[in-house]
C-alpha cells in the first residue's frame, strides 16, 4: 500500500533572465537624466565605454558638437560595433560623420543613451567587442 501523497503546495516558477557574476568587464549599473553609472561609478559627462577601458571626457559633449574627428577616434579603437547614445532623445547624425566607421566595416547603431547602456550590457555579456559612445 502506498503512503498518502504529501500536501500539494502552490508551485511558483522562478525566472532568472541572465547569469549575474562579478566581471572584470565594464558594465552599466545605472543611468538617469544627466548621468550614467559604470561599475557603480557615476559619470555626468560624455564618455566612451569599452569592455576593458573607460575613456572619460569624450570631447563631444552635445549632439551639435559631433564632428568627423570624434568618429575617427572611435574608428581607431577598432570595435566590432559602436553604439552612439545621443542623449535623452534619439537623433541621427549626418551620414558624413559615420561613414568612416562603415567604410572600416565597423557597425554603427544610433539610439538614445539609456537604450545604448542596455544594449551595451547585452553585447558585452555575449563577448562582443563593443564601444558605447555616450552623450550624457
Amino acid at each position: 500500500m502506498l503512503p498518502d501523497p504529501p500536501t500539494c503546495r502552490k508551485w511558483r516558477p522562478q525566472l532568472k533572465l541572465h547569469l549575474s557574476e562579478p566581471s572584470e568587464q565594464n558594465m552599466f549599473t545605472g543611468y538617469g537624466t544627466g548621468y550614467v553609472m559604470v561599475n557603480q561609478i557615476r559619470y555626468e559627462r560624455s564618455l566612451i565605454i569599452l569592455p576593458d577601458r573607460i575613456i572619460e571626457d569624450w570631447p563631444a559633449q552635445t549632439f551639435e558638437q559631433l564632428a568627423v574627428e570624434h568618429f575617427e577616434y572611435l574608428c581607431s579603437l577598432r570595435p566590432e560595433i559602436v553604439l552612439l547614445g545621443t542623449g535623452a532623445t534619439l537623433r541621427f547624425p549626418h551620414v558624413s560623420l559615420t561613414k568612416i566607421l562603415t567604410a572600416s566595416k565597423i557597425g554603427v547603431e544610433v539610439m538614445d543613451t539609456s537604450a545604448a547602456c542596455r544594449t551595451y550590457n547585452i553585447l558585452t555579456a555575449e563577448g562582443r567587442q563593443v564601444a558605447a559612445a555616450l552623450l550624457v
